[in-house]
């Protein structure tokens, strides 16, 4: 395993980390498979890992405090993210910081999930959706300061809206974030264009999340794709966007070597980006921690094979589905 700095925090980070939304808000997860497969990633080096309140209303942030208990002799690096008040994802600038993070929100929910990790401080915490409408606003300001005093967060952070990158940059200006967690893989190139210069000039983390489109870059998705019953993937693969997907893994499929699959490419392409700190892919089953922690090698992508990857770069705007 590879580790990289993260920002101005100067911790060193598996550059290959560990998403864990799979293991509280998807349909299908079980507990002794997730806990199986975080075993084997600290095992293989993994020591970041990613989770929120929002993921089973604390569930997977209580897996990852029985991780911490079951490796309490190592260094694991714990982030996890506060949702808004509102409950509503993405972020509208219609959504006021009141309706959204008022400081006793921010405050009860820092809390609920320092009790569900059994820990008295979290390494990063993020705000789970956000608008720079807010970013002038002195009271989350005050409260994130506040908690970093009081030794209850280490770091802050916020997670950008999906194909919005530089709807936070206003924030960073502000000093108080410390890092930022982006879609960004083969398809979402975006945050190339403006995020990661401005992040790289003033020392601020990234976290590369959705490495794998939500599977499409897995090789996984067609378009007879279908999921269970209440699973969100069933939200955000709607025929519009399944048909779209799968035709866009049509065409990557072709560039894709023999020898290698169109999971490692993907993770391979973004570990190519020295601006990012650690990749969070999904991995609940045990194969899949296999697969993603073996792209930590040191060897980077073929010239070649990076310039016509990039080349399929999709340029998408939010949307009703898109979420």
């Amino acid at each position: 395993m590879i580790y990289r700095r993260f920002g101005s925090t100067d911790w060193k980070l598996s550059e290959i980390g560990y998403g864990m939304w799979g293991m509280g808000g998807w349909k299908e997860s079980d507990d002794k498979q997730s806990m199986d497969s975080l075993n084997l990633a600290v095992e293989k080096g993994v020591n970041f890992f990613d989770t929120a309140w929002g993921y089973g209303e604390g569930h997977s942030e209580r897996l990852l405090g029985q991780l911490l208990k079951n490796h309490s002799g190592k260094k694991l690096y714990t982030a996890s993210k506060i949702p808004p008040k509102n409950f509503k994802w993405p972020a509208k600038p219609s959504y006021s910081i009141k309706e959204s993070y008022p400081n006793t929100h921010i405050r009860s929910y820092t809390e609920k999930t320092l009790r569900n990790l059994g820990q008295e401080q979290i390494d990063l915490m993020q705000f789970h959706t956000w608008d720079d409408g807010w970013s002038s606003k002195e009271e989350w300001q005050r409260t994130v300061e506040d908690l970093k005093k009081e030794g209850k967060i280490g770091a802050m952070g916020i997670s950008m809206n999906r194909w919005e990158p530089e709807n936070g940059m206003i924030a960073l200006k502000t000093g108080l974030i410390d890092a930022v967690q982006v879609i960004y893989n083969i398809f979402d190139q975006a945050p190339e264009d403006h995020l990661f210069p401005f992040c790289k000039a003033n020392d601020i983390a990234v976290i590369a999340r959705v490495p794998f489109d939500e599977g499409t870059l897995t090789g996984n998705i067609t378009r007879e794709t279908t999921f269970p019953e209440g699973d969100w993937r069933g939200t955000y693969f709607v025929p519009e966007n399944l048909h779209a997907s799968a035709d866009r893994a049509d065409l990557l499929r072709p560039v894709i070597p023999k020898n290698t699959t169109m999971a490692a490419v993907a993770l391979r392409f973004i570990l190519k980006n020295n601006t990012v700190g650690t990749i969070i892919p999904g991995m609940r089953k045990q194969r899949n921690v296999i697969a993603n922690t073996s792209c930590s090698d040191g060897i980077p992508m073929n010239k070649k094979l990076y310039t016509e990857i990039k080349s399929h770069r999709w340029d998408r705007k939010p949307t009703a589905w898109s979420q």
